[in-house]
């Protein structure tokens, strides 16, 4: 029996509270082998990964000397919005070859993304609502700050933003147009804050909720109709008592086109390994049409377990730290706070300091008349009620 899955009713705060740790610890254990694509070379440099490490300085499939320092995508690195605007001070750790993404940091520190959700969070908790503009005036300030992270890497829809930004545009104008890397799971990792805030007042509020937010910094209709899945499947899993997360997931992947109960049942009949699904029948990379999905996949097949889901997730590799945020999330809000392993709560570095911002966002957001949830009945497999070998 897994911790936290004991068969026990989970309170609404529980699952809140393991929906946003979730997010912070899926993050944190996948950071050092973030964007490795070579998995043998993945587990020469780190083995299994099944708790927090530190990255080491070379990584072997390392592109960010490519990535323009100007704009989103590829390009020259002549530009100074990396170095100038954002990221001040660490545009030289760009051109070098076999860079790593996130230079310096050390185990159990969260990736950018994740810190821009802490903003949100911490934003949200001052005034105890959810503003556009008091966010964007904060992402402003924490984005240009030297000092404010110790990150080294930006996604495209940053540098696009800062780009913008840096013309002259105000802040509400400066989200980038759709490329083909802005469309991306990490768009997700910013969003479950706003959809549970606005979850009690119904699952429209926190869809448009959740767009207001994207757009702040994507301008993307195909990344919108994930928001929306996502937001969809976190309100099910938080707020209805009946909701059991395998089929639940599995009908969201179907409805957006990838048929996860029959990959299921494949797995289970022909014994495949996640590298089967995850690097073969979807990309591990960031593009948002393959990572969801892979999400969900994850999602389904350890539907009670949320360590062995997230240890599947980092050493799948591709954009690992930001589809480890959203499986965290939907895991956490299904499985309750209680299913995350206390060795990965304890271990994030900045862990004091997101459990105050945690606490208080439930303060503020949790919400009373959310229904109570039991544990979810047995399920053997997500979709046929097979047990699925791991």
């Amino acid at each position: 029996m897994r911790r936290g899955y004991d068969g026990g009713a989970i309170a609404p705060a529980a699952r809140i509270r393991g929906a946003l740790w979730g997010m912070f610890v899926g993050d944190a254990l996948a950071m050092p082998v973030h964007w490795y694509y070579d998995l043998t070379a993945l587990q020469h440099d780190f083995g299994v990964i099944r708790d927090f490490q530190a990255p080491k300085a070379h990584h072997p499939n390392s592109i960010m000397a490519l990535a323009s320092t100007a704009r989103a995508g590829r390009g020259s690195q002549d530009g100074e919005v990396v170095g100038s605007v954002i990221l001040k001070g660490k545009k030289h750790h760009w051109g070098p070859p076999n860079r790593h993404y996130h230079q310096g940091m050390q185990a159990g520190d969260n990736t950018l993304n994740l810190l821009c959700t802490r903003l949100l969070i911490r934003t949200m908790n001052a005034t105890g609502r959810y503003d556009a503009g008091d966010f964007l005036r904060e992402y402003v300030a924490f984005m240009t700050d030297r000092d404010s992270h110790n990150d080294t890497y930006a996604e495209s829809y940053h540098r696009d933003f800062f780009a913008n930004y840096a013309r002259g545009l105000a802040p509400e104008g400066c989200a980038g147009a759709e490329g083909h890397d802005t469309a991306s799971i990490g768009g997700l990792v910013g969003l479950p804050p706003v959809i549970i805030a606005a979850g009690s007042a119904g699952q429209e509020s926190a869809s448009a909720s959740a767009l207001t937010q994207l757009r702040l910094t994507h301008r993307s209709g195909k990344l919108e109709r994930y928001a929306l899945a996502f937001s969809e499947l976190l309100i099910r899993l938080l707020q209805d008592r009946s909701a059991q997360i395998g089929p639940l997931v599995c009908d969201a992947a179907e409805r957006l086109g990838f048929a996860a109960s029959a990959v299921l049942e494949q797995v289970r009949r022909d014994r495949l390994s996640d590298r089967d699904v995850i690097g073969t029948l979807l990309s591990p990379a960031c593009y948002i049409d393959h990572s969801f999905p892979a999400v969900l996949y994850l999602a389904a097949r350890y539907f009670d377990d949320f360590e062995a889901a997230q240890i599947a997730n980092a050493n799948a590799g591709g954009d690992n730290c930001h589809r480890g945020a959203v499986l965290g999330a939907i895991l956490g809000a299904a499985l309750g706070f209680g299913a995350i392993p206390e060795r990965w709560i304890e271990g994030l570095r900045a862990r004091a300091a997101i459990e105050a911002e945690i606490e208080t966002f439930i303060a503020r957001f949790g919400h009373a008349d959310a229904a109570a949830a039991p544990a979810l009945p047995a399920e053997s497999n997500a979709a046929s009620g097979e047990s699925i070998p791991r």
